[in-house]
């Protein structure tokens, strides 16, 4: 591969990495479903695809048009918003009655209602549209031709890096996880993060 060509997909490699490790509610949810062994693979693919495709799209130009609906961004972000303290909430109320690994599974959500939540935190958070759409595709516009493609192909190759890494990594913690007290300090920091998140869209429109 021509250096130029390599430079372009290790950029988009590691802006892709930085973006995504952050911690947010794809993460967190991943990485719970992880822990109880529930629809990894599903999910896991689902978030990866769809931030290929949102890349994608942003390397196209999508990131523009987006970012002149108003209309179509207020909406995402209430619908957003509404979506995370909800679920925050739903956390909060697991961490008061914590369950072991073992009675979590038993509990487990269909794969229908588990791939319909990945799906809402995924295109009801702004945040991924300004992430994958606008910020790679407005650096991607640093490259022509053959290496804007493959600065877009390493972010969506860290897209994938991370989410199975994380979706199946996550069991290597199970030990941890076979006590209540761990599921309790889990789920109160998903709270957290879904919460803050909420409320930092609400403040947007403010």
């Amino acid at each position: 591969m021509d250096s130029a060509l390599y430079s372009a997909f290790i950029a988009g490699l590691f802006l892709g990495g930085s973006l995504i490790i952050a911690i947010g509610a794809q993460n967190a949810f991943v990485l719970r479903q992880g822990l109880l062994r529930q629809h990894v693979l599903a999910l896991c693919l689902i978030c990866s695809v769809s931030d290929a495709l949102l890349i994608s799209a942003g390397v196209a130009g999508l990131g523009t048009l987006v970012a002149r609906s108003q209309g179509l961004v207020l909406a995402v972000t209430l619908g957003g918003s509404a979506f995370l303290l909800v679920y925050a909430f739903l956390a909060f109320r697991r961490a008061i009655r914590p369950d072991v690994l073992l009675a979590a599974g038993n509990g487990a959500p269909s794969l229908k209602a588990a791939v319909a939540a990945c799906l809402a935190f995924t295109f009801l958070n702004p945040h991924v549209y300004l992430d994958t759409v606008l910020l790679v595709g407005s650096l991607s516009g640093a490259y022509e031709g053959p290496a804007r493609t493959l600065f877009g192909a390493g972010a969506v190759t860290a897209s994938f890096l991370w989410f199975f890494g994380l979706g199946y990594g996550a069991q290597l913690l199970q030990p941890v996880f076979a006590r209540p007290g761990a599921w309790r300090v889990l789920d109160s920091l998903i709270g957290l993060v879904m919460a803050a998140l909420g409320l930092s869209l609400l403040t947007r429109l403010v």
